[in-house]
């Protein structure tokens, strides 16, 4: 992949994004990041309580005549985005308390379907030098798809395993940019609203997949291109300012993608939906053998009907290993064990066989489950012969 309509993939784009996003194909991006102007409407220059000056967003990139006229930059820009996003993909959206609420209306207007708001808590915020308000330590990103209906990308389990197993909550702490993460030129910032590539990494790596492109309309010091390309995504960004294109040109040569068997989702894959007893149809388990726990402490007989038999006491291979090991519930496909060539093989990795082989059949797969198969020193596949 080259290119998307007139626009280069893995480029950043100097111009107005408006007219950039105009030369995309519709349905032709994956995901979306978005860090627009905020408006901030800064009229005076901030002081500490010790007269040093706040080095604040006091640019002119981030200054609008009214309401009205960022109103109609965010719907236009917005609906562009909607044009070009695949049915599939996502987008996201970063603003504070000056904007986020118009442009979440505007997002709505369009059409989008808000999925969550994340409020972004900052650990380390900048204090409110005057005392007149409460410290502004958060941001809110909107995530939206595309229409209501939207199949989109979201790998749950894998948020859920970066925090301990713990369903990921909508409210993320994460520092704000400082040491060695800060871009800077001639000991001065880059861009003075550079997001955490920390924040980029979970958005990216939550709503999207390896070779996906994502797009950044507001590129900046290039924090979406430098994480995407990490992540072994593509990416595209507009900039308007030739300045912070060439920061971010500099910046993303120096990134080196992961490889990707560790970038693979592999807690995502689910296990395939193997009765038990197709197993014993299909011979890789046989009618009357014994199957055993790990550690050979208990062993059940395998009947015609699928079920195990324990002593008097008879059930599935959930109920039988839930038993064994006094409890209410447990899952027979981890705890059961058969005995081929003089070692435990795990009936879980006999189900992969049978899934590779029949639910997903394809010529080097079949013949690579038939040489892995061989190794069972099976005498037959066929229960009827068996």
């Amino acid at each position: 992949m080259s290119k998307l309509g007139e626009i280069a993939v893995n480029s950043i784009n100097n111009g107005d994004c408006i007219e950039l996003l105009k030369k995309l194909p519709d349905n032709s991006i994956d995901l979306i990041f978005a860090d627009p102007p905020y408006n901030l409407q800064l009229n005076q220059d901030l002081y500490r309580p010790n007269n040093t000056k706040v080095d604040a967003v006091n640019d002119q990139w981030d200054k609008f005549d009214s309401f009205k006229e960022y109103d109609s930059f965010c719907k236009k820009w917005l609906a562009e985005c909607n044009r070009v996003l695949k049915p599939t993909g996502t987008i996201w959206v970063i603003g504070s308390y000056h904007n986020i609420f118009r442009v979440g209306t505007i997002i709505q207007d369009i059409g989008y379907w808000i999925l969550n708001d994340i409020v972004w808590v900052k650990t380390n915020p900048m204090p409110n030098f005057k005392g007149t308000r409460f410290n502004n330590a958060h941001e809110t990103l909107i995530w939206a798809s595309k229409s209501k209906n939207s199949k989109y990308t979201f790998h749950y389990h894998s948020m859920k395993c970066m925090n301990d197993d713990l369903q990921m909550r909508s409210d993320w702490l994460i520092p704000i940019c400082q040491g060695e993460e800060r871009v800077r030129v001639n000991g001065q910032k880059a861009h003075s609203t550079q997001k955490p590539a920390e924040l980029l990494f979970r958005i990216i790596l939550s709503s999207s997949n390896v070779g996906d492109v994502v797009l950044d309309p507001f590129f900046g010091s290039g924090t979406t291109g430098a994480v995407a390309k990490r992540l072994g995504r593509n990416y595209i960004g507009f900039e308007k300012e030739k300045f912070y294109t060439e920061v971010a040109e500099s910046r993303i040569s120096k990134v080196i993608p992961l490889s990707k068997e560790l970038l693979e989702y592999k807690i995502e894959k689910k296990k395939p939906k193997v009765p038990f007893g197709s197993l014993i149809e299909k011979g890789y388990i046989k009618i009357g053998e014994n199957v055993f726990s790990k550690d050979k402490k208990f062993s059940a007989t395998v009947n015609a009907d699928a079920s195990l038999c324990v002593g008097e006491e008879i059930g599935s291979i959930h109920k039988m290993s839930a038993f064994l090991l006094k409890k209410t519930n447990h899952n027979g496909w981890d705890y059961w064990f058969v005995n081929r060539d003089n070692s435990l093989l795990s009936i879980d990795y006999l189900r992969k066989l049978y899934e590779e082989k029949y639910l997903n059949p394809s010529v080097d797969n079949a013949l690579f489950t038939e040489k892995k198969y061989s190794r069972l020193n099976e005498s037959s596949s066929n229960f009827l012969v068996s």
